[in-house]
Order: structure tokens, then C-alpha cells, then sequence
């Protein structure tokens, strides 16, 4: 009797463990996609979609780490998830950091707000956007100017 209650405690943890590890596999398309074994990177080229827990990058070209889940990718990037959408012209995702940054031309929107910077460092655990460089937000017929701005997304506030 004790030997099935460990049995099954271990295949009860067995399926929790495999269950979440493919939970966060991402789905990668691209029109040209290879794997570089020197540096261990997927290289992705055209209409690139990367979907990692319901975060969506596009990119005219990116290249994944798998292991890490980090992006670097460039070309009109997009990066989503729910209401939250940032563009630019590079990110960077810390995948595992669950952080990215975002360089150049940087537009953030959701309903009723629009801030633009020359780039934004996002945190999904704190879920604050740091906007820094030539910031400019628009809040309904308000608009203000900044060097840097602190936003958080849960509570649509500034800080």
C-alpha cells in the first residue's frame, strides 16, 4: 500500500512538471528559418511570429534563444499581450527575466492612451513601463513632454 501511494505521488509529479514545461513552448513562424549550431540560435527572416504565454513578438528578423526564451529582433517589431501593445524598431526579450526592452521610435498604446519614447524597458512581473528619451504622452485632450516616464500598466497610472 505505501509502495502505490509513492508511486503515484511521483507520476502525480511527473505530469504537473512535463504538463508545465510544455506550457511555455513557444510557436515560431517565419519565412526563412534555420538553426545556427555555432551560436546555438534560431535565425528568423520575414514576417517573423514568436508566441510565448500569450506575449506575441513580430519582427522583420529575430533571433531565439530556445533555452532562455530571449529574442533580439528588429525590423517594425510589435510586442503584445492583451491590451498592451508596444512597436519599435529592435527589442530585446529577457525571457526568462520575463523583461524587455525596446529601442527606437517606441509607441505604446491602449484605449485612450498613447505614449511615445525613443525606448521603453517593460517588466511582465511589475508590469511598469520605463520610458526614457523624448517621451511624449497623449491621455485624451492631454498631452505632456518628459525625458523619462514611469507607467503602470495594472493601474493605468504614472508614477
Amino acid at each position: 500500500m505505501k509502495y502505490r501511494r509513492i508511486l503515484f505521488s511521483v507520476l502525480l509529479v511527473f505530469l504537473l512538471v512535463t504538463s508545465t514545461a510544455f506550457a511555455a513552448k513557444p510557436v515560431i513562424t517565419a519565412d526563412h528559418t534555420y538553426f545556427d549550431v555555432n551560436t546555438g540560435l534560431y535565425v528568423l527572416k520575414g514576417n517573423v511570429y514568436i508566441e510565448v504565454r500569450n506575449r506575441v513578438i513580430t519582427a522583420g528578423e529575430a533571433k531565439v534563444n530556445l533555452a532562455t526564451l530571449e529574442v533580439s529582433g528588429a525590423g517594425g517589431i510589435t510586442v503584445n499581450q492583451d491590451d498592451i501593445d508596444f512597436t519599435g524598431d529592435s527589442v530585446y526579450v529577457y525571457g526568462t527575466k520575463n523583461r524587455a526592452s525596446i529601442d527606437g521610435g517606441v509607441n505604446f498604446s491602449r484605449t485612450g492612451l498613447t505614449i511615445n519614447a525613443d525606448r521603453v524597458d517593460f517588466s511582465w512581473d511589475t508590469r511598469i513601463a520605463s520610458f526614457n528619451g523624448n517621451v511624449h504622452v497623449s491621455q485624451g485632450e492631454n498631452e505632456r513632454t518628459a525625458d523619462s516616464i514611469n507607467y503602470n500598466v495594472d493601474t493605468n497610472s504614472f508614477m
